[in-house]
C-alpha cells in the first residue's frame, strides 16, 4: 500500500543505515592542516582556530605521530617564519621552517604518512601577497614563477611527497613541474590549488600564518571570483593540461556545485579544502550551544566528499577520525 516504506525499512537501525550508506567518510579521506612556527618553545593556540595551535617542531612530531595511529595517510604543512621580506626569502631557504619540519617528519616517520607542503609566498612575505609585487604594488606573475621553482626544489630536498601551489598565479603547475623534473625530483607530485576561489571564509588561516595585506589590498586579482563556475572549470582544465596530479577546490562547502562539476569532468584525484571559516563557524555556534558542533562538522564533511571529493582537507581531521 506504501511503496514508499521500502526505504524506510532500510533507515530501521543503525545497522541497516550504515550498510545501505551511499556516502562513507572514513580516516583515509582525511589530510591535515598543520602550522609550524619558528622560534617559540611551546605550541601557541589560534584564538581564531579553536583546538588549532602553532607549533614547535618537537609539538609537531608529535602531533603527527598520533594522526598516523588514527589512520590519517596525510599532513599539509604551513610555515610560520620569525623573519619575512619581498622576496619571501624564507620560502626557498634549506634552513627555512617548513623545509626542517619536513626533514624531522622524514626522519622520524619515513614513508608512514604523505609530506605535503604548502607552496606559497605570502606566509614569508612582509606585504603579504601571494607572489612578488612590482614598485606599484601589482603582483608580478612570471617573476613569481621563477620563485615558485626554487621552493619547489627546496621542499623536494627536505623529503616533501607533494607539493600544493597555492598562489594562483597562471603557470604555476606548469614551472614547478619543469622545475621538479630537471633537478631530478620526478616522483614528488602536485596538488593543484585548481579552483581557489577569493573567498571571505580564509580570516582564521591568516591568523594563524601572521599574514595581513599590505595597504588594505586583496587577492581578487589572482584568486577566483565566487560568482563564477564555468571560470573555475576552465583554470581546473589548466591545471590539467600542465601536469598537476592531484585538484583541488578551496573552498568546499560552499562551492559543492564546483566540486561535483570538476569530479564529472576530471578522473584525476579531487581534493577540497574545508577551510578555516567553515571550521571555526561550526565552532563558534558549538560554542553557544547553537548546534551539535561534532554532528554539523561530520554531516559537512560526508556532503563534500557525497559532492564528489577523493580527498579533505579539515581542522577537523584528528577529532572525526577518532570518531570514525
Amino acid at each position: 500500500m506504501f511503496p514508499q516504506r521500502r526505504l524506510r525499512r532500510l533507515r530501521r537501525t543503525p545497522a541497516l543505515r550504515r550498510m545501505v550508506a551511499e556516502t562513507v567518510l572514513t580516516p583515509d579521506d582525511l589530510i591535515a592542516p598543520l602550522f609550524v612556527r619558528e622560534g617559540i618553545d611551546r605550541p601557541v593556540p589560534i584564538e581564531s582556530l579553536p583546538g588549532v595551535v602553532q607549533h614547535t617542531r618537537a609539538s609537531l612530531v608529535a602531533e603527527v605521530a598520533e594522526l598516523i595511529d588514527l589512520g590519517i595517510p596525510g599532513v599539509i604543512l604551513f610555515g610560520v617564519p620569525e623573519h619575512k621580506d619581498a622576496e619571501g626569502s624564507g620560502a626557498s631557504d634549506p634552513d627555512g621552517i617548513v623545509q626542517v619540519a619536513l626533514k624531522d617528519l622524514r626522519d622520524r616517520f619515513g614513508d608512514d604518512v604523505v609530506l605535503i607542503a604548502d607552496l606559497c609566498l605570502d606566509e614569508y612575505t612582509d606585504h603579504g601577497h601571494c607572489g612578488l609585487v612590482t614598485p606599484t604594488g601589482a603582483v608580478d606573475n612570471d617573476a613569481t614563477l621563477d620563485r615558485y621553482a626554487e621552493v619547489a626544489v627546496a621542499q623536494a630536498e627536505a623529503g616533501v611527497d607533494v607539493v600544493a601551489p597555492s598562489g594562483m598565479m597562471d603557470g604555476q603547475v606548469a614551472a614547478i613541474r619543469d622545475a621538479l623534473d630537471e633537478d631530478e625530483f620526478g616522483d614528488v607530485a602536485i596538488l593543484a590549488y585548481a579552483a581557489k576561489y577569493a573567498s571571505g571564509l580564509y580570516g582564521p588561516f591568516r591568523e594563524a600564518v601572521d599574514v595581513e595585506i599590505a595597504d588594505g589590498g586583496d587577492r581578487r586579482a589572482y584568486q577566483q571570483d565566487p560568482r563564477n563556475a564555468r571560470e573555475g572549470l576552465e583554470e581546473v582544465r589548466l591545471d590539467v593540461a600542465e601536469g598537476a596530479d592531484i585538484l583541488m577546490v578551496k573552498p568546499a562547502v560552499t562551492y559543492l556545485d564546483v566540486i561535483a562539476r570538476v569530479r564529472a569532468e576530471h578522473d584525476l584525484p579531487l581534493a577540497a579544502y574545508h577551510v578555516s571559516g567553515e571550521y571555526s563557524m561550526i565552532k563558534a555556534a558549538a560554542e553557544k550551544g547553537w548546534i551539535d558542533g561534532d554532528q554539523v562538522a561530520l554531516e559537512q564533511l560526508i556532503a563534500v566528499k557525497r559532492a564528489g571529493a577523493d580527498l579533505i582537507l579539515t581542522y577537523f581531521a584528528k577529532d572525526v577520525a577518532a570518531g570514525l
